[in-house]
């Protein structure tokens, strides 16, 4: 089944090229609203309910698998969502030149590629560096939410994430039971319970700037 050409899913789709050399949320939104990134954001779930929700803060989802971010934006579409986009592209390209820094009120990432394989663990999301991204565009009072279904990868988030100067830990949210199929946090939730698998969940605060007020 062909997907939805991007042309016709705009604004809901661009790409990091469409955008140009900076994500002007202003320009995107055309309000001034708080936003709130899902980096990984697949299909769309968390940017859909959360949108449809707080009415009051921006969504934007990265995603660098331009399929599965064309079906978010296809859901976005449907509901002709005024606060929420898909952005197709790399999330370090994202992080490191085309957002300002501190223009970021949250940051959510859930369910990251564990690369199950030693050999492989060089390619996960979670790197001191991609910390330090965080770090920079997040702004001050800023939270990253983080929650995945592998324990060794939530240790290993967590020290880098407990580690940083810039973040101190909160405490994490309480799991609570869905009211319906819909009702979960993302669809990969959603499998991972069903599974009866447990989720580990985590939530950090970006501390003040130096020359902050």
């Amino acid at each position: 089944m062909p997907t939805t050409p991007v042309r016709s899913l705009q604004p809901w789709f661009r790409t990091l090229n469409d955008v140009g050399d900076r994500l002007d949320w202003e320009e995107l939104f055309d309000n001034r609203h708080p936003v709130e990134l899902d980096i990984g954001c697949g299909r769309g779930l968390f940017v859909v309910t959360a949108s449809e929700r707080n009415p009051q803060r921006n969504y934007v989802g990265l995603e660098i698998d331009y399929r599965e971010g064309r079906r978010a934006a296809t859901r976005l579409m449907k509901r002709r969502s005024a606060n929420a986009r898909i952005i197709g592209g790399d999330c370090r390209i994202a992080l490191s030149e085309r957002i300002d820094p501190g223009s970021v009120a949250a940051a959510h990432v859930y369910f990251p590629d564990p690369w199950w394989k030693k050999r492989h663990h060089k390619r996960r999301l979670f790197t001191q560096e991609f910390v330090d991204l965080l770090a920079r565009i997040l702004e001050d009072g800023g939270e990253v939410h983080s929650w995945t279904d592998v324990a060794e990868y939530f240790d290993v988030i967590r020290s880098l994430m407990d580690g940083h100067p810039h973040f101190t830990p909160l405490a994490p949210p309480d799991e609570r039971t869905p009211e319906h199929d819909m009702d979960y946090q993302t669809s990969f939730e959603r499998k991972k319970r069903r599974l009866g698998l447990p989720i580990y969940r985590g939530r950090w605060q970006r501390c003040p700037r130096p020359d902050s007020d």
